[in-house]
């Protein structure tokens, strides 16, 4: 998402509200929240083995990330559908917002059985 082009728009938040409540009630909402933008924002680079603390604003920054969500669905395609509605009510919201939606799924971590 763009820094620094202002707040959303209260018909947006409006309309996420009614998203995720939709998705809450049908099981698939878990949690997810806003972020503040970076200028309070710390990193830690992990580079050849040494950690280098460093604070934000980030100057070289042109996407940041504005927010985040946990969804469980059945299946891929059902997630899919799901990230273009999100992705969707910010275009009919927030026209004037550049930004990109990513669907990531979660890695599980193996059982203790797997590999054994």
């Amino acid at each position: 998402m763009q820094e620094g082009i202002g707040a959303p728009p209260q018909a947006l938040f409006d309309a996420m509200n009614t998203y995720i409540g939709e998705q809450a009630q049908k099981g698939h909402f878990l949690d997810g929240g806003g972020l503040y933008g970076t200028e309070d924002s710390v990193n830690f680079v992990v580079r050849k083995g040494d950690t280098t603390r460093v604070d934000g604003p980030y100057a070289e920054a042109k996407e940041v990330v504005g927010g985040w969500s946990l969804l469980q669905y059945d299946s891929l395609e059902a997630a899919v559908a799901g990230q273009q509605e999100f992705a969707e009510l910010h275009a009919k919201y927030w026209p004037e917002c550049e930004m990109v939606a990513t669907l990531r799924q979660i890695s599980e971590a193996p059982s203790e059985t797997d590999g054994a």
